[in-house]
């Protein structure tokens, strides 16, 4: 399975509201994007079938190795870029949605320059 934009953003999404809720099943996926459940169903049923996550009787979603760590990675990206962003003085809520934009594209360079950056600023 090719991972996009739109498939990272669904393993991210996962991780992000299992960290909030201890559990996840699809309807929250299609709450926490603004998705249609019929939308959410059919990106499951591939995320399943490729291996991401593992879906149980009672319709929890549990991501499995491969898709945990590419929404750790995106996830990771997103919370130091809106962290950056922040530094710089952008609002919290337009720092957070820009990250969302920027996590997908920014080559990993670029991160890893960033990253470099703000661990440089720590105390």
């Amino acid at each position: 399975m090719n991972i996009r934009e739109s498939a990272e953003d669904y393993l991210e999404a996962i991780l992000i509201l299992r960290e909030e809720k201890g559990a996840v099943r699809s309807v929250d996926v299609a709450h926490h994007l603004d998705f249609t459940k019929a939308s959410v169903s059919v990106a499951m049923k591939r995320f399943r079938e490729n291996g991401y996550i593992q879906v149980d009787g009672e319709g929890y979603i549990t991501l499995l190795p491969a898709g945990e760590e590419i929404a750790q990675r995106v996830y990771g990206r997103h919370k130091l870029l809106t962290r950056f962003l922040m530094d710089l003085g952008v609002s919290g809520e337009t720092a957070a949605a820009d990250a969302c934009k920027i996590e997908h594209d920014l080559s990993e360079e670029s991160f890893q320059r960033i990253q470099a950056y703000v661990r440089d600023l720590e105390p």
